[in-house]
């Protein structure tokens, strides 16, 4: 299976696809020290450091399964908290969200995802809402994606936050050297349950399409 991960900061999503399939991987990110990292974390996958909004558009033919988790900062729930501060800085929400949901579902002829966080405002286009992420696909998911609960008590700052995260993700976030916060980072990694989860949804509902086309002829 030829999957396009989008966005793909350390492949939190991805850490258990191999469980799942025979996958052939692109993986792209805009920074180049995630980058770096996630391909000696998956040195079998393609790791292109680019746009991957503008990759979306160039590529997206090529695969028959796309996984995107646009940047979620402008949306979240969290950043308007601190509005009554006085360093807050309103922002327009991205709505390159909504511009990829749009297209792959208009467009793209196989199974996609696009993930993020549960917005401070109504969603524009109906969502799955799956513990604190919300999900556009054009397969129905199940009612649980099997996250692992101890991730939640790990998003309100607890003390030795990034060692925790580490354990959790089974990753080391100390190795990242670049200019994004380790624990933002760490918390913005969708559980490697739930990445898997979502796949084995994914083909079982490819295996069965490709059984009735079959049945067919």
């Amino acid at each position: 299976m030829k999957i396009l991960n989008l966005y793909a900061c350390l492949g939190g999503n991805r850490y258990k696809w191999d469980e799942v399939t025979n996958v052939e991987v692109t993986a792209v990110e805009w920074d180049e020290e995630l980058a770096k990292l996630y391909q000696e974390r998956f040195p079998n996958d393609t790791v292109i450091v680019a746009d991957a909004h503008q990759y979306l558009l160039d590529h997206y033919k090529e695969f028959d399964f796309i996984w995107s988790s646009p940047p979620c900062p402008t949306h979240s729930k969290v950043r308007m908290t601190q509005k009554t501060t006085e360093a807050f800085t309103p922002l327009y929400p991205d709505m390159k969200l909504y511009q990829e949901i749009i297209f792959l579902d208009n467009h793209f002829d196989g199974k996609y995802v696009v993930e993020n966080v549960t917005p401070y405002y109504e969603p524009l286009i109906n969502a799955n809402k799956r513990g604190r992420h919300l999900y556009w696909t054009n397969f129905n998911l199940p009612s649980t994606l099997n996250e692992r609960s101890q991730g939640k008590g790990l998003m309100n700052g607890v003390t030795n936050e990034i060692s925790k995260w580490c354990e959790f993700h089974n990753y080391d976030f100390y190795k990242y050297k670049g200019k994004q916060r380790r624990d933002k980072i760490a918390r913005n990694l969708v559980d490697y349950e739930a990445g898997k989860t979502i796949l084995e949804t994914a083909i079982g509902i490819i295996k069965k399409q490709n059984v009735k086309q079959t049945e067919l002829f």
